[in-house]
């Protein structure tokens, strides 16, 4: 019964990704944007008011950044046929060059067949659409996130009215959400920063849509180890198709030293311990969570990923699975938090 009551579930969440999209956006960015909210509160600003100047700050952002990259979306997905049929032949000279040395070895032919190198430039044209999409639910999404955000100063009041508990016994799902906003929150502002600079470098290049690839990589920044390859290729095939071999090897180390210093020096300093999610967890959330919420789904893969150990962590009778899907790190940590325990 249990089973079968998790894949009605699971089918039922894919059958209503149209509005249950916009409400996890609408619900990270919330986590994201409470602390603010909470310090403007400690200025003595009404509720009411710093929900709207909180939200009426994304509002502002989020038209710059869809008017700049609308256009550009839409520029991209129409080059998108040439730069693939330029990097099929790219592709196809290799391979047949490689083939005419090795005595015209066919298992290199039907390799080279199975090849699509335009299908990671064709992926970041779905993604980059589906958000686009996503995206003309705005409003839905900010007066979810304004009605929540007004929720969280009389949330306390209400379950000790309705229930009759104490604000104390509200203390682990306090504790739960805010690990997980300090956790989007860090992971925010490493990927704004991500997204920075490989615009930056992208655009000092000379690669087309530089504004494309700053986005992909602040998207795909909330994706460990396998989101900066993501994002890494499309531009780099790019680079290939556009200015040359020299340029794409320029545009992989770029991408490669900007992930390596945001990725392991900068954010592990930020989070401590307690965060990471096992590479593989990683690997299969992201296909699970791409096949039930569609390309959008990829993008909050290891944000639901990370709601869920975060959830079991709370629990001490469930912990040990959070524990199971983290990371190595965090076994460590586990270790010696236990050994000093019973010390």
């Amino acid at each position: 019964m249990t089973a079968a009551a998790v894949v009605v579930v699971i089918f039922g969440m894919q059958m209503a990704k149209v509005l249950l999209v916009p409400f996890l956006i609408a619900s990270f960015l919330a986590l994201i944007t409470v602390r603010p909210m909470l310090w403007l509160q400690q200025r003595r600003i009404p509720s009411f008011l710093a929900a709207l100047i909180i939200v009426s700050s994304i509002m502002l952002l989020m038209a710059v950044v869809g008017t700049i990259l609308g256009s550009s979306i839409a520029e991209f997905t129409a080059a998108l046929p040439g730069y693939q049929a330029r990097l099929d032949v790219i592709v196809d000279g290799v391979f047949n060059f490689v083939t005419k040395h090795l005595n015209g070895d066919e298992s290199m032919e039907s390799l080279g067949d199975m090849v699509d190198p335009g299908w990671a430039m064709g992926l970041v044209a779905s993604i980059l659409n589906s958000l686009k999409d996503v995206l003309t639910n705005t409003f839905l999404i900010i007066f979810t996130m304004i009605f929540m955000l007004l929720e969280v100063s009389s949330v306390g009041i209400k379950v000790e009215a309705a229930f009759g508990r104490s604000a104390d016994s509200l203390e682990r799902p306090r504790k739960f959400l805010q690990n997980l906003g300090r956790y989007l929150g860090i992971k925010t502002i490493v990927s704004f920063a991500t997204g920075i600079c490989a615009g930056v470098l992208t655009w000092s290049l000379g690669l087309d849509f530089p504004l494309l690839w700053a986005m992909l990589a602040f998207l795909f920044n909330y994706v460990p180890t396998i989101g900066s390859i993501i994002a890494a290729v499309p531009a780099v095939l790019l680079a290939l198709v556009q200015l040359g071999p020299g340029a794409a090897g320029a545009t992989a180390i770029g991408f490669a030293a900007i992930n390596v210093a945001f990725g392991n020096v900068i954010e592990p300093r930020l989070m401590g311990y307690g965060v990471g999610i096992s590479p593989l967890i990683v690997f299969v959330g992201l296909v699970f969570w791409g096949w039930v919420f569609g390309p959008v789904g990829m993008l909050l893969s290891v944000p639901l990923t990370m709601t869920l150990k975060l959830a079991l962590e709370s629990d001490a009778s469930t912990k040990w699975i959070a524990i199971l899907i983290g990371s190595e790190r965090d076994a460590q940590y586990a270790l010696k938090k236990r050994a000093i325990e019973q010390d």
